[in-house]
């Protein structure tokens, strides 16, 4: 087995804490690149994702200046958001993975928590 990344063993550490305070509740996953902002609901019980959306859908695409930025982030949330409710998603746990909770990452969790989402 190969030795992991710092980033990798935060990743690990903050899932493994993450899917042990969700009590069966799906986890709302986000990752960030320098370019685009991805989020999406996943259910570890099933092994399925939910819902999901990125500053790559068509629908966000031509509206966003850019995908990097706390504006794309907010876009991203509200249609995350959208999408979990009209699945049947209420409450989730955030699953920010190796990222730090601030700038784009909160931005997206505030406009999930906004758009119906509960955590």
């Amino acid at each position: 087995m190969a030795h992991q990344t710092t980033t990798e063993r935060r990743a690990a550490r903050v899932r493994r804490a993450v899917k042990a305070a969700a009590n069966g509740r799906p986890r709302l996953s986000v990752h960030r690149s320098s370019k685009n902002i991805y989020a999406q609901v996943i259910d570890d019980a099933n092994g399925v994702t939910l819902a999901a959306a990125s500053t790559l859908d068509a629908s966000l695409k031509g509206s966003l200046k850019t995908g990097a930025d706390k504006a794309a982030a907010e876009a991203v949330g509200k249609l995350v958001a959208e999408r979990a409710v009209a699945a049947g998603v209420k409450q989730v746990v955030l699953d920010r993975g190796r990222f730090i909770y601030h700038g784009r990452v909160k931005a997206l969790a505030d406009a999930a928590r906004e758009g119906g989402l509960d955590f």
